[in-house]
């Protein structure tokens, strides 16, 4: 390699395992109640958690540790694959529903999301797809067309689960990465407002997603139905003052507020551990992002750059969305808090995404 290799950003690692940390602890003390009831066993989801933990981490220093080269020959059967995941887990017996989703392929006493993964793919392949056609960007046949449909075409799998929350990280993180790569402003004019259009329109064709927007402008119409969620984790935020009410005290896991460990998990921060505390996350989110910024500028080629341009996009929109979520902000999607939120494949696909920026780190001029 005619580059020389470096340590890797160590403040983006301590951050890392910083917000895995707290996310074990919280991940334990939002789900204890539940899985007590359900499981008859308060460590039910914290050890399934630490599991996941343990072999993200494993596979994030396995990932720091291979240069990031190699995924740009592997991008096109990394995408390929994941796109046969998305069709597998659309057939009945194979994929598994919940929540109305049919998002999971069972493996063993496990299950996966293929939906997860497709944004690492999509990230890699449009990473090598702009660095070696960036001056056919700013054109539609060769540049937009091309990567658009592609993205579309993942969307429009994942919508059939349907899994819209996913699907909106993905496109948002694949529309920053062809910003960067210098598309031109009218472009996306006219695609924002055809997907707006098309936005509007998912949401009047499934009444859910209608309801969720009426519970977001008044949850109050709706307080045991549509509106109960977003109540529930306002009534968790709010009581949590300055300091909150201590590790382990919140009152809304007690069967208030559904499954918290999951989507709704920094509403159980706020609650127990404060404004302090809650702040405290979103500053370790803030020096993530400076620090896969710093990464991406400051990369040894184009393909490193917009490589962790996407990874860093991926993370910040998830982060923007769910915490709006839980605040009120925006209307109920379900996305899961990077790192903090149970799920294993939402962390084990973090913690890969982060060791791929970590590599790039090692040969970026920081």
């Amino acid at each position: 390699m005619p580059f020389k290799k470096t340590n890797p950003d160590f403040m983006l690692l301590f951050v890392t395992l910083a917000l895995l940390a707290i996310g074990l602890i919280m991940v334990y003390s939002a789900s204890a109640v539940w899985a007590d009831y359900k499981f008859q066993d308060s460590l039910y989801f914290a050890k399934r958690q630490m599991l996941f933990a343990g072999i993200g981490v494993v596979a994030m220093f396995f990932m720091m540790g291979i240069d990031f080269w190699t995924w740009r020959k592997w991008s096109k059967p990394l995408l390929i694959f994941c796109f046969l995941l998305l069709i597998i887990v659309l057939i009945p017996g194979i994929g598994l529903e919940r929540n109305g989703s049919r998002s999971w392929i069972g493996v063993g006493a496990f299950s996966i999301q293929p939906s997860e993964f497709i944004k690492l793919a999509m990230i890699v392949f449009l990473a090598k797809f702009l660095s070696e056609h960036q001056k056919h960007i700013t054109t539609v046949k060769k540049g937009l067309l091309p990567t658009l449909s592609l993205v579309f075409l993942a969307f429009g799998l994942i919508m059939l689960q349907p899994d819209l929350g996913t699907g909106t990280v993905m496109i948002g993180t694949c529309v920053i990465m062809i910003f960067i790569a210098g598309a031109r402003i009218m472009h996306f004019a006219v695609l924002g407002m055809l997907g707006i259009s098309g936005f509007v329109g998912l949401i009047l064709s499934a009444p859910y997603r209608m309801d969720r927007i009426t519970s977001f402008l008044d949850p109050w119409q709706d307080p045991l139905k549509s509106g109960f969620q977003i109540i529930q984790s306002l009534y968790a935020i709010g009581p949590g003052g300055l300091f909150g009410l201590g590790l382990g005290e919140s009152i809304q896991k007690f069967f208030y507020l559904p499954e918290p460990q999951t989507d709704f998990i920094f509403s159980i921060v706020a609650e127990e551990l404060g404004f302090i505390g809650a702040s405290f996350v979103l500053l370790l989110f803030a020096l993530m992002l400076w620090r896969g910024i710093r990464i991406a500028l400051s990369a040894p080629d184009l393909y490193g750059s917009f490589l962790a341009v996407g990874i860093i996009s991926m993370i910040a929109i998830q982060v923007m969305i769910n915490i709006g979520v839980v605040t009120g902000l925006i209307p109920v999607t379900g996305i899961t808090l990077p790192f903090l939120s149970y799920g294993g494949s939402s962390l084990t696909l973090m913690l890969l995404a982060i060791g791929v920026l970590l590599n790039i780190s090692r040969y970026a001029r920081i």
